[in-house]
């Protein structure tokens, strides 16, 4: 019996298997990475993290070790809802015209694409658990707040213990309400009972539930704390004795140089006794390492489901938190622990423990995310993608960063932050200025701005204001 060999017949199945194996090879290599993309509210970078010894939070060390931290990353506008609108929008606050907590952003910006939608918009599965948009604090725990619905496919609003137990709440500032006091409740019960525990949970079932889907997740997760009142379980407070926790630096007639439109704490410490600023910062550092620990169980279960290899994680806060520097509390000024923030990413294939002195803004992390994932961004974002800086953190860059906010007597002040400067004007100088020079003052406590010897540098950031602030604008 004799056998034919149709030779066509071969080489056309050899080049469809060798076709076929090719396009499954770029099938992988154009799987689109997922995003977690993980929010803190009101943590500072002073306490917490980039290896303080005294505030406990394995879990954000050990993030930072695995990824590239930004040392010098600033928000545009320290309050949560200017902020949060500007970095999901990709816009300055100036753009959004978001600058307390009740404007929405589709108001100004209605046909706005967010960050998460571009996501959704290109074939991500969207999901938010907690905080990412703006929530009264604690008044709406548990509700959409000012969420974004067209931003996902899914939202989930965790309440917890700490919610229904609000009334136990200690108030060290009365005359102030919960969401804007130095306020604390330690805790009976369990991590998973608080709301931010519930929302670790609930992410984790997401996460779990993302192994069956065909989609890649843009999971955004955001906790509450430490957002005041501060509340962690006791076991939280018990790694802070009071009488251990240390008081920020002061220097005697520290004000004195310091236009009066600077200060949002009034009066300084709102009057507070040192036993009773140290039980405000004890509690802030309990509920610190308390969302820490949450983070942790989080980041655990994206290991454990084997997730990790093809997930981006950015980690944010935000604004900074004053915690007693200048004699001022929160947030809403332009020093420099108001105005800097942490910033985490870990990219897969990226090599990590590394650190950035560049200046960078949280407008920076949509088109780095929309770059990463290989994803047309819009063309009309006022950030820079951080990719460079991912891959060398000392490469070339010449970008600023600013921030501003707005009195309710109406004055507008706005800071420039290069490497080594940050220059504010008050209502464009006629309210006073403020220079500081960080490789000589990084508490700020001495302000330049009157001083000869520094005017050509004065002017030169007096320039590099006007780039994102220009005069009449």
């Amino acid at each position: 019996m004799r056998y034919f060999v149709d030779f066509r017949s071969v080489l056309f199945l050899f080049l469809l298997v060798i076709f076929c194996n090719s396009s499954g090879i770029a099938r992988q290599e154009k799987e689109q990475p997922n995003i977690l993309f993980i929010a803190v509210d009101d943590l500072n970078n002073h306490e917490g993290t980039y290896g303080q010894t005294y505030v406990k939070t394995p879990n954000i060390d050990r993030l930072a070790l695995e990824g590239i931290q930004f040392n010098k990353a600033y928000n545009q506008y320290p309050l949560c809802s200017p902020s949060r609108s500007s970095l999901l929008t990709g816009h300055t606050p100036d753009v959004t015209k978001v600058y307390e907590l009740k404007t929405h952003f589709r108001e100004t910006l209605p046909n706005v694409i967010t960050l998460p939608q571009l996501f959704k918009n290109s074939g991500y599965f969207t999901a938010r658990v907690g905080k990412i948009y703006h929530y009264g604090v604690p008044s709406q725990i548990g509700t959409n707040g000012l969420d974004d619905s067209i931003s996902w496919d899914i939202r989930i609003n965790p309440k917890g213990r700490d919610k229904a137990e609000e009334s136990a709440v200690i108030n060290l500032t009365p005359d102030r309400p919960l969401g804007s006091a130095l306020s604390y409740f330690n805790a009976q019960g369990t991590d998973e009972e608080q709301t931010d525990g519930l929302i670790a949970t609930e992410a984790i079932k997401l996460l779990m539930q993302s192994k069956s889907k065909r989609k890649p997740f843009f999971l955004a997760v955001g906790f509450f704390r430490p957002h005041t009142p501060y509340v962690a379980p006791k076991k939280y407070f018990d790694l802070y004795p009071l009488q251990t926790v240390p008081l920020p630096k002061q220097l005697p007639n520290d004000l004195d140089d310091i236009p009066e439109d600077a200060l949002f704490t009034k009066p300084a410490h709102w009057g507070l006794s040192e036993e009773k600023q140290r039980e405000a910062l004890r509690a802030y550092y309990a509920s610190i390492s308390f969302m820490d620990a949450q983070l942790g169980r989080v980041l655990n279960a994206l290991d454990k489901l084997d997730l990790t290899k093809n997930t981006i994680i950015v980690f944010w806060s935000d604004h900074g938190y004053n915690v007693g520097h200048h004699g001022q509390w929160m947030k809403q000024s332009l020093f420099e622990t108001s105005a800097r923030v942490p910033l985490i990413f870990r990219v897969p294939r990226i090599s990590g423990g590394k650190r950035s002195d560049r200046t960078v803004e949280l407008l920076d992390i949509y088109p780095t995310l929309a770059e990463l994932a290989d994803i047309p961004a819009p063309k009309d974002l006022e950030g820079e993608s951080l990719v460079p800086l991912l891959h060398n953190p000392k490469a070339r860059w010449s970008k600023s960063a600013y921030t501003q906010v707005k009195r309710p007597n109406g004055v507008i002040g706005r800071s420039v932050r290069t490497e080594r400067w940050r220059y504010t004007e008050w209502d464009a100088g006629k309210a006073g200025a403020e220079l500081y020079d960080h490789e000589t003052d990084a508490n700020e406590f001495y302000n330049l701005t009157d001083d000869p010897a520094y005017e050509k540098i004065k002017q030169e950031l007096i320039i590099a204001l006007k780039k994102r602030f220009p005069p009449g604008e």
